[in-house]
């Protein structure tokens, strides 16, 4: 498993990384018999554009003061943040093979207090954007350029705490807070808006006094055309709705709910794994 800190212009070269990544988390998973894959998968070209492209961060210094700020409010799908994390650089991806083993540091949501490079603990679902938006303006009051980008479930978004949160950030202008939803459109327990139906969903953000994009979350090259361009609106906080698929890259996890939070049998793995591969030799051939 190699370490890249390099910065990566080339979308297809994301896509292959994430695939990539992909597996990383699928033996995570096998290795601790827990994890969220569909969450994970959903979210990991998202992560890669991040970590690979937008964020202005320093691995080998990941206290750095003027870095810009990552929040995975969605703590749940926190394999596909620990395997991006070492990937980037930020710690030995070695550490990865110690997922089950006792006094390892990876949990099911990431812990700032263990994980290098983890900015803020998350899990309890809502209050990511909150957190979010106190980094901002403080960020704003130190006359900083640091950016905070917090990335939520769609489920998440039932919350209440999210819209306090969205009015909030409006009314202090803060346009250095980028919101980016993972819009599998699916909970743990059903459908999205099968459950809680939030739409117009984009135009709720409109209301809120957000810029809105809504976008593919799994084409690298529509993520980095996005998300190079903030502020978008100077004195507006930026939302985009990356339309995702939960389980995304492996056949059978696609669009199914039992893959919300489940591992895997030997022959699963083993398939998954086949594909992830197929898939990476095909980026591979143009």
């Amino acid at each position: 498993m190699s370490i890249s800190a390099q910065i990566i212009k080339d979308p297809s070269e994301l896509k292959k990384l994430a695939l990539q990544l992909r597996i990383d988390v699928l033996k995570m998973v096998m290795s601790s018999h827990e994890g969220h894959l569909g969450a994970a998968f959903s979210c990991m070209e998202i992560l890669v554009a991040l970590y690979f492209n937008i964020l202005n961060i320093k691995p080998l210094r990941p206290e750095w003061n003027d870095r810009d700020r990552f929040i995975m409010s969605k703590g749940h799908g926190c394999f596909a943040l620990y395997a991006v994390l070492a990937r980037r650089g930020f710690f030995s991806a070695d550490l990865l093979d110690t997922v089950k083993q006792k006094g390892t540091i990876f949990g099911g949501h990431p812990d700032r207090d263990r994980v290098i490079g983890v900015d803020v603990s998350t899990g309890s679902l809502g209050h990511g954007l909150s957190i979010g938006s106190g980094m901002a303006l403080a960020a704003k009051a130190d006359g900083k350029n640091s950016r905070v980008f917090v990335l939520l479930g769609d489920g998440e978004c039932q919350e209440g705490s999210v819209w306090e949160a969205a009015m909030f950030a409006s009314a202090s202008r803060l346009d250095n807070l980028i919101a980016i939803v993972d819009a599998n459109c699916m909970q743990a327990t059903g459908m999205t808006n099968d459950i809680i139906s939030m739409e117009p969903f984009a135009g709720k953000w409109k209301s809120f006094g957000w810029e809105v994009f809504e976008i593919d979350g799994h084409n690298c090259y529509d993520l980095l055309n996005g998300l190079s361009k903030i502020p978008v609106k100077t004195g507006s906080p930026t939302v985009f709705i990356a339309q995702t698929v939960k389980g995304k890259g492996v056949s059978y996890m696609e669009n199914e709910i039992m893959w919300h939070a489940r591992s895997v049998t030997e022959k699963e793995f083993h398939t998954a794994l086949f594909e992830l591969e197929s898939s990476i030799k095909l980026c591979e051939a143009g």
